[in-house]
């Protein structure tokens, strides 16, 4: 059988990639790319209006990312040891890189000249990629018996950080005498991440100096929180639920937008999200009472009422407004306008990590313990310390109170 034709737009977003790695952006002109695509550069034009909008449709192509990080999964995964999948890991990407070396540098060079939305499209896909490293990335960590020093996510972010920055210098400079080569760069890279990022089990949480303050932790008043939630009923069903997820369960946005219908297990007396997650898999249940009042019930509350309003066959549990699976940053998007015109004590624009803090703080405040806080979130002991504290410091202020109104 032959395969089905593919469409002019995926013809056009398909050439101007190549095109696009060849030259680099600025090089390419538009109807270089309609010629390889056969088709004529009006309708380039008809379908993306202009030469961004075709580069933005290349970024927004997910798929593109996703095969990158795949592949790099997939000839990363057979390395024995921690030191090796490093190494190969990096090895890989780097010749993926050496493929397209004009097409990165003229990204990272000319991004100050692209429109907001080719900025977020880039963001997003490059998150994407490193999702799914991510999870590899913590399974690797976990089957050695170490500890990493930071959230997977990040520690994939730093990862791909150095090799990217590596690169663009090596790529843009001559003789400049950082590294002998790039195995000497490689050899650092991974010393760096073994002793530097990663721990062993010898070198327990005892020996790691935790702060005492609990000043880092930014957890929100309940009168903001309660704002925050009403408005998002008044936007819309899509935006009461997530808004009720973040606060109701303390999830992180990532997590939040790998949520899929399936992970909903509605119960009377009890809703519980499935979170996979990394190498964190585990289940949360959703608060009924966030911050002093009741947002439902196990079978109908806001998240609820969202799911039972779709009339679409979708896997993802939130979708935009045009039924496609929710990005991180439209959710980031969302939480800004929740968000608007409040200020924190600290006299900022509450950040979306906040949501996460603010339910960690109430549930050690309601008198879950560290250890099953440490289940339920998928944070260590260690790192809940600092909630803990500030969870006695807001019961220390309310008994305050309370004495004083006795008095």
């Amino acid at each position: 059988m032959s395969s089905p034709k593919k469409s002019t737009k995926t013809r056009l977003i398909e050439a101007a990639l190549d095109l696009f790695a060849e030259k680099g952006v600025t090089e390419t002109t538009t109807k270089a790319v309609a010629d390889r695509a056969g088709v004529n550069e009006v309708t380039l034009f008809r379908h993306f209006g202009n030469k961004h909008g075709l580069l933005l449709a290349v970024m927004e192509d997910s798929a593109v990312f996703a095969r990158l990080g795949k592949n790099l999964l997939a000839r990363s995964s057979e390395q024995a040891s921690l030191a090796n999948a490093l190494k190969n890991y990096a090895e890989v990407s780097l010749q993926t890189l050496d493929r397209v070396p004009k097409l990165v540098c003229s990204v990272v060079g000319e991004a100050g000249q692209y429109p907001v939305e080719n900025r977020l499209a880039l963001g997003q896909g490059l998150t994407e990629a490193n999702n799914y490293v991510a999870k590899h990335l913590a399974l690797a960590i976990e089957n050695e018996g170490l500890q990493s020093q930071f959230p997977p996510e990040k520690l994939t972010s730093l990862l791909n950080g150095l090799l990217l920055g590596y690169f663009t210098i090596q790529s843009t400079s001559a003789d400049n005498g950082l590294w002998e080569n790039r195995e000497d760069f490689l050899a650092s890279l991974v010393e760096l991440f073994l002793h530097g990022a990663v721990s062993g089990p010898d070198r327990t949480t005892e020996k790691k100096v935790v702060s005492p303050q609990s000043d880092r932790v930014a957890d929100l008043p309940a009168n903001f929180v309660r704002a925050i939630l009403q408005r998002a009923k008044k936007l819309g069903k899509l935006d009461y639920a997530v808004a009720y997820v973040l606060f109701g369960a303390g999830l992180s946005a990532s997590e939040i937008v790998n949520l899929e219908r399936s992970h909903s297990i509605c119960e009377p007396q009890q809703h519980i999200l499935q979170i996979n997650w990394g190498d964190r898999n585990r289940q949360v249940a959703l608060n009924r009472w966030i911050m002093g009042y009741r947002y439902g019930s196990g079978t109908k509350n806001p998240l609820t009422q969202w799911l039972k309003s779709r009339k679409d066959d979708r896997e993802a549990m939130f979708l935009d407004r045009d039924e496609n699976p929710l990005s991180q940053s439209e959710l980031l998007a969302l939480w800004q306008v929740l968000t608007e015109d409040i200020l924190t004590p600290r006299g900022e624009s509450p950040k979306i990590e906040q949501a996460r803090d603010t339910w960690l703080v109430e549930m050690l405040m309601k008198g879950m313990d560290l250890e099953n806080l440490s289940i339920l979130s998928g944070m260590t002991v260690a790192e809940l310390e600092a909630y803990s504290r500030r969870a006695r410091e807001k019961t220390a202020i309310e008994q305050a109170n309370l004495l004083d109104r006795k008095t």
